[in-house]
């Protein structure tokens, strides 16, 4: 696969809330169509056997197209399922735990919303970072707000490459110029768009124009 760098571009992270008309795979799918670099899978309300089930057949899926699976938080079930690799906060399982346990090439991201945050979880080994909330967030209403300056001061500090996180919208994009990080992770302006192939292909070439 690509550089971890290059599969940040679009990270797109799912969201049961804005499903409707199609299913979660359906909606993963024209999310791929439409170019995301890389897929998280985030369920907070399946149990162990139902989400390694999902994980499995999205794994087969973002595969198909290319394109690195990422589950949020279970670290057992990115193990079981063979997905790529894990997403953790700071209160979820301690990255350098994960990295004893992980087969080689086995992706870790941890969230960061300071300097010593993110230089932590480069040290104990993570492969990037998500950093945010840069903007108010629908998805997590009490989310920590970070300013573009502690965006870009973050990046500064670490060799691993980040993903900026939290409300991001395509015409918010922006006010992230200048940032330094590899890419945006995007959850309602992608899978709460109509069209979610087109959403995807105008965010991608947004990030592309913002990230180059």
């Amino acid at each position: 696969m690509k550089p971890i760098r290059e599969q940040l571009l679009l990270y797109a992270i799912t969201d049961r809330s804005w499903m409707g008309r199609q299913t979660l795979y359906e909606q993963i799918e024209d999310a791929l169509k439409g170019g995301v670099t890389l897929v998280q899978l985030r369920e907070k309300g399946l149990d162990q056997a139902e989400f390694l089930r999902e994980a499995l057949q999205v794994k087969d899926l973002c595969h198909r197209y290319g394109v690195p699976l990422i589950i949020n938080d279970n670290v057992d079930v990115a193990l079981d399922s063979g997905a790529d690799g894990v997403h953790v906060g700071m209160e979820d399982a301690p990255v350098a735990a994960i990295r004893a346990k992980a087969p080689a090439g086995f992706l870790i991201g941890a969230t960061a919303k300071t300097v010593d945050q993110a230089r932590a979880a480069e040290a104990a080994g993570a492969d990037y970072l998500g950093v945010g909330a840069v903007f108010p967030s629908p998805t997590k209403e009490n989310a920590r707000r970070i300013t573009p300056s502690d965006l870009r001061t973050i990046c500064a500090a670490v060799s691993i490459p980040a993903v900026a996180i939290g409300g991001i919208t395509r015409d918010k994009l922006p006010a992230l110029t200048g940032c330094g990080m590899a890419g945006v992770a995007v959850i309602s302006a992608l899978f709460g768009a109509e069209d979610i192939s087109a959403a995807a292909a105008e965010l991608k070439a947004a990030a592309e124009n913002l990230i180059r």
